[in-house]
């Protein structure tokens, strides 16, 4: 199975970002623990804080892949063209955000993404990608 990670902007500050929302931990050591415990998946990782790469990532992997996991950041709450992109695509993607984004700011509660999402895991910390492989498994 062969299953990738998108996070966009800013993420690549976790652990160093707002640690009181986002945790101390940096993705890229909790990508090395997702890979222990799921050892049998090919697990991937992009980041971009670009909103065009990461449309032409989910281009890329979006034909070929088991399943993607999107934490878009803030493009969540603006990028229409981000969510036309998951429209267009075949594997299914399963929308992440680290913090309750319905306890934060009210702009925070739209996503031009779900409606072409499988579904959404918001709120749980960096469990929710774990939560998310586990789906597709």
């Amino acid at each position: 199975m062969e299953i990738i990670i998108i996070n966009g902007p800013n993420l690549n500050l976790l652990g160093r970002r707002e640690p009181g929302i986002y945790g101390e931990d940096t993705f890229e050591d909790f990508l090395l623990h997702l890979q222990g415990l799921f050892p049998s998946v090919d697990l991937h990782y992009f980041q971009s804080n670009h909103e065009g790469e990461i449309i032409d990532k989910l281009h890329e992997v979006g034909f070929d892949y088991d399943g993607i996991i999107l934490n878009a950041g803030g493009y969540t709450h603006t990028s229409v063209a981000m969510g036309d992109a998951i429209a267009a695509i075949e594997t299914p993607v399963i929308e992440v955000h680290i913090s309750n984004v319905y306890a934060r700011e009210p702009f925070r509660h739209k996503s031009y993404l779900s409606r072409n999402c499988e579904g959404c895991i918001i709120g749980f910390g960096l469990r929710g990608y774990e939560l998310a492989v586990q789906y597709f498994l």
